[in-house]
């Protein structure tokens, strides 16, 4: 496969297991086509051009060309700089390595993780939330988020990857939509009705059961498994953590259970003040989840996969 290729490949992917649904995702492109077209020429030249087919900021080439083509890839979930020497060092090794392919965003991805926080709003909003209320309460996060962002260094892995000529990509919101769909699929359908139920569930994927082994498997932070967790909800992508305001209007909404990746202790006790169970269910073995789905495709296109930073990699190709 070409670099463009898989690019290409993981966001279709993305798109179609959107919590929005692929047509509303379909119409925000569409008027994010509409916007281009009003910018002034100045203006034009500072837009980024991947922003009208592809709706995830965080979901980028960061270096190599496009059409290079790709035998083998380099995948975790952090791939820093060190991540980088280490793919040129098993290419030193006979073992090259043609694209390192990274979960979390950096460079100019990382830089407008914010942006894909819009996708929250639209979350909330399908399971009770007005949709005015979630885009509120969501407004100031995104900012805070922004604002957050601005002093990091984002370039470094990239530079590193430009410098020893390798080609690096990341795929950050569009394998979160993968595990959060998969996951909110298996809620629905199976219907757990304690929190223990939810555990038997989430640990009957191979990624959970190893995470156990390494003292990073599910547990319920608020809650017990003897509680019923009534609605559930998977949040799980989006960028980053949502607004703390959201526990309320979730409780007022129906929700009994979230299913996150990770909570802080600031969310953690708005979530017990309002009842609302939580199960944090893994963060390397969520995220793994969702690259394990997109790497999958990969693999059945003849590409060889290299896992390390992280990532449980776990193949569901029969």
């Amino acid at each position: 496969m070409k670099l463009r290729e898989i690019y290409e490949l993981a966001v279709k992917m993305g798109m179609e297991s959107d919590p929005r649904g692929l047509e509303a995702v379909q119409k925000l492109l569409a008027r994010e086509k509409e916007k281009y077209e009003e910018l002034k020429e100045e203006e034009k030249k500072e837009y980024d051009p991947e922003r009208l087919q592809n709706p995830y900021d965080d979901t980028r080439i960061l270096a190599g060309d496009p059409e290079k083509e790709v035998r083998r890839v380099l995948a975790g979930i952090d791939m820093e700089v060190g991540e980088v020497l280490l793919a040129d060092r098993l290419g030193e090794r006979g073992c090259p390595v043609d694209l390192i392919i990274s979960h979390h965003p950096e460079g100019k991805a990382m830089a407008a993780l914010y942006q894909v926080m819009h996708l929250q709003e639209d979350l909330l909003a399908r399971f009770g939330v007005p949709i005015n209320i979630a885009e509120g309460i969501m407004a100031s996060r995104i900012a805070e988020v922004k604002r957050g962002l601005m002093p990091l260094n984002h370039n470094r892995a990239v530079d590193a990857a430009r410098l020893l000529g390798l080609a690096f990509m990341c795929a950050h919101t569009v394998t979160d939509n993968l595990v959060a769909s998969f996951l909110q699929k298996q809620m629905d359908e199976q219907k757990p009705e304690t929190l223990g139920d939810i555990l038997k569930l989430l640990k009957e994927q191979p990624e959970y059961r190893e995470a156990v082994k390494y003292q990073a498997g599910p547990a319920i932070v608020v809650g017990s498994k003897e509680r019923r967790a009534g609605k559930v909800m998977v949040d799980m992508t989006g960028g980053t953590s949502g607004s703390e305001d959201a526990y309320a209007k979730l409780a007022q909404a129906g929700v009994g259970t979230l299913l996150v990746m990770h909570i802080n202790e600031k969310h953690r006790k708005e979530a017990e003040k309002n009842h609302i169970n939580v199960i944090v269910a893994g963060h390397m073995a969520s995220d793994s989840l969702g690259m394990n789905l997109f790497l999958d495709e990969l693999e059945a296109r003849g590409v060889e996969v290299v896992p390390c930073a992280g990532l449980l990699r776990f193949s569901r190709r029969s």
